[in-house]
């Protein structure tokens, strides 16, 4: 029996499904949502949101939010949260470039170079998720 899914961000319903797993990036580490999963609200960091339905699997980039199960549902709210598919590599790879760069500079403010680390953080993610969505397509049987 599933669960429903829903993945929102303050733009936009990014995701209402219903699905068979859930596995969120917890700040602690990896989060698997089942059906029947006992109540949890947490906070999510930066990372790979993994959706199974069936044999199918979607991948997400999410960066932080949270994530409340329900009986009914599982609401994640995040701050973005994009699904591979829809991920533009190419601007990804140029986020990265352009945070390398800024990194490369010998005297920055600190809340310059937590801004370069965590947008370096955001891109790679973006390109992973992009990566593993092109390499494993819609469809996997693992």
């Amino acid at each position: 029996m599933p669960i429903r899914l829903d993945i929102a961000t303050p733009e936009r319903l990014a995701y209402s499904d219903d699905v068979d797993e859930v596995v969120c990036p917890g700040v602690e580490g990896e989060l698997g949502i089942l059906p029947h999963h006992a109540p949890l609200l947490t906070t999510l960091g930066l990372g790979e949101l993994r959706i199974r339905k069936g044999a199918d699997q979607e991948f997400f980039a999410i960066a932080g939010g949270f994530l409340q199960v329900r009986p009914d549902r599982v609401v994640v709210m995040a701050e973005t949260a994009e699904l591979g598919s829809e991920i533009d590599l190419e601007r990804a790879h140029e986020a990265r470039e352009e945070a390398e760069r800024t990194l490369e500079v010998a005297y920055l403010e600190p809340a310059d170079l937590a801004r370069a680390r965590a947008g370096l953080q955001k891109a790679l993610l973006r390109i992973r998720v992009a990566e593993r969505r092109r390499r494993e397509g819609p469809r996997h049987h693992g």
